[in-house]
């Protein structure tokens, strides 16, 4: 599992009823993988009232994005456009993607996604196949050093069912 804090973080999204799906390296530390990573990626539900749920989560964890000394906050019209809105917060940073790439969004990651129970409640993480897809399309290198052990990650997954 992620880091204390970003579990937190999972727990309010949750809690808030925000329909997300984790991606990156918390998708892959949840679906067992041996990988560290210190921020949450989330592709959310890009509907207003989605939106104003998720607005106030980020709003209770002081929520501001990242590359900006302004301490600027998300807006609902950011979260409802297509890029990347990076943030700082309290629990930690967290990457709220509108969307991966062209036609990659929640809708499309419904498809491609395990659900894992949590307390009382599920969460969405991507699937460790779509995952692999995923880094090797971004190609960067933190991605590409991530691939090996994602594989090994999914062949033991694999041999165990």
């Amino acid at each position: 599992m992620p880091t204390p804090r970003l579990e937190s973080l999972i727990d309010r999204l949750t809690a808030e009823g925000v329909e997300f799906v984790i991606i990156g390296g918390a998708a892959a530390m949840i679906q067992g993988a041996p990988v560290l990573t210190l921020d949450l990626d989330i592709v959310h539900r890009r509907t207003p009232d989605n939106v104003a749920r998720l607005l106030r989560v980020l709003t209770a964890v002081g929520a501001h994005l990242r590359a900006d000394r302004r301490n600027i906050v998300p807006t609902e019209a950011m979260l409802l456009g297509r890029g990347h809105v990076l943030l700082d917060t309290t629990e930690g940073p967290l990457d709220v993607l509108c969307e991966i790439g062209d036609g990659q969004d929640y809708d499309w990651l419904l498809q491609r996604q395990d659900t894992i129970a949590r307390g009382g409640s599920v969460v969405r993480v991507v699937d460790l196949p779509t995952l692999i897809a995923l880094k090797t399309a971004a190609g960067r290198p933190k991605d590409r050093v991530m691939l090996p052990v994602l594989l090994a990650t999914l062949d033991e997954r694999n041999r165990e069912s």
